[in-house]
């Protein structure tokens, strides 16, 4: 028995369902029980909430999320080898659990809200930045109150970066613009079947609603200028934005020989602003 609800142990789920993790589908199963009921925690509360949650794989976190009192559950799975072990769960779980058999990447996933709505997902780590970059930059306010996402600690990192550290990039300020970010929890590799070469961590994002005063193409062409040549200074590196840069230099404080990282999120977001403005005018 498990330790958190009547369903076999995940390990005998995996051994009689033949879910080998397969490397191309950025498969890594959570074992732990406990710690799939403490990622749920983590999101909490769950009661009046239906969760979006990405590569259920055996199910291991999707029985957490269950046993939390999550209203409901919608997992989206690509493997069909796992589809079988899900139905299990599904059964035991009557009327809470909806798995579609479909690739994450290509989900609306505006379309799957349902009142209030959560994504809660160990996200397959070949797909994992695209799926948030795609979720913070959909319109705005969101549809969802709080993303808790596993990445690879090394991306765990670039989302919460502070402004100046070598990790902070573009992915810091999308992340930090659009949402409250911070690693909740760091995860070692022996908690996956198999385990990853590196290690993981949780991310906790809360929206910040009012984060639309701006277009998100227009900060990630900002963001893809600035960083695409970090070494250089702002004078060389945001030629590509073709505009008068020594007006932006001078409605922002700046001097032109920052560099990127050393730009905050709040003056990003005033750099794109002020291209929005210039482009109306």
């Amino acid at each position: 028995m498990s330790q958190i609800d009547s369903l076999p142990p995940l390990r005998d789920v995996i051994a009689r369902h033949g879910l080998r993790a397969k490397k191309e589908l950025g498969q890594n199963f959570l074992l732990d029980l406990n710690l799939t009921a403490r990622i749920a925690r983590i999101a909490a509360p769950l009661e009046d909430h239906t969760i979006i949650e990405v590569g259920p794989g055996p199910g291991g976190l999707t029985r957490g999320l269950l046993a939390s009192d999550a209203k409901k559950v919608i997992a989206i799975e690509r493997d069909d080898r796992a589809l079988p072990a899900l139905a299990e769960i599904a059964d035991a779980y009557p009327g809470r659990l909806e798995v579609i058999s479909g690739d994450a990447m290509e989900i609306d996933y505006r379309a799957l809200a349902d009142g209030p709505t959560k994504i809660i997902a160990n996200l397959p780590y070949n797909i994992a930045t695209p799926l948030l970059t795609g979720w913070l930059e959909d319109p705005w306010p969101p549809y969802f109150d709080s993303l808790t996402l596993m990445f690879q600690k090394e991306v765990a990192d670039r989302i919460c970066a502070p402004v100046g550290s070598k990790a902070y990039g573009r992915l810091s300020i999308l992340s930090q613009w659009r949402c409250q970010a911070n690693v909740a929890l760091n995860v070692g590799p022996g908690a996956f079947t198999p385990p990853p070469k590196v290690s993981s961590a949780i991310v906790h994002l809360v929206p910040n609603p009012s984060a639309n005063e701006i277009k998100a193409t227009t900060l990630e062409h900002v963001t893809r200028a600035a960083f695409g040549q970090r070494r250089k200074m702002l004078r060389q590196s945001l030629k590509a934005l073709d505009v008068d840069l020594p007006a932006l230099f001078e409605a922002l404080s700046l001097k032109g020989t920052e560099r990127a990282e050393q730009i905050s999120m709040a003056q990003f977001v005033a750099m794109a602003g002020w291209i929005e403005a210039l482009q109306q005018s």
